[in-house]
């Protein structure tokens, strides 16, 4: 565990769950937590139905913490900057964000598989644009941007986030730990 989450894990009671389709945040990350669902289709029964987007129904400093996982990627370029501000404003001062995304550093547009998946083999096209089989029954889970290490950090410091560290693991993901600066 890196020591920005060790540092601050003890303070969360409650975590906004943005895009969980039905799944709960994994337990190590936020342990004794009240999680809060949000999600932009309401078949997985979120708490809020809506989009990282337009968060304006959350109120401002809502949340010690915000998860998500597999969603920047399915907004266009120009949002990700209004949802990471959006992660930002209902963030309580000292809050944190986790941000899990595709890693796309090497990656190549072929139909070459990179890894398998629960949901069955993930090639180079689907990192880019998202997983074929999904976006037939779900067009909102079309992927319209993506990220490497740079890009990603970038973009949650130019929102404002106190402290950002961005780290590649060996599954094809980035995740990214941000900070709101205390008040």
């Amino acid at each position: 565990m890196n020591a920005v989450l060790k540092d601050i894990l003890p303070k969360f009671p409650r975590v906004l769950h943005a895009g969980a389709g039905g799944s709960k945040v994994p337990e190590p990350y936020f342990p004794g937590f009240e999680e809060v669902t949000l999600d932009i289709d309401g078949r997985s029964n979120p708490d809020m139905v809506g989009s990282m987007v337009d968060m304006s129904f959350v109120p401002d400093e809502t949340f010690e913490a915000a998860y998500t996982s597999h969603t920047l990627e399915h907004v266009y370029p120009h949002e990700v900057r209004l949802c990471l501000f959006n992660f930002l404003r209902v963030l309580k001062p000292g809050g944190m964000l986790m941000v899990v995304v595709p890693n796309l550093e090497g990656i190549k547009a072929t139909e070459d598989v990179v890894y398998m998946s629960n949901s069955g083999p993930i090639s180079g096209l689907d990192m880019i644009y998202g997983h074929h089989a999904l976006i037939a029954e779900s067009p909102f889970m079309a992927h319209k941007c993506g990220f490497v290490k740079e890009t990603l950090k970038a973009a949650f410091e130019s929102v404002g986030f106190a402290k950002v560290e961005v780290h590649a693991d060996d599954c094809f993901n980035l995740h990214a730990i941000a900070v709101k600066a205390a008040a």
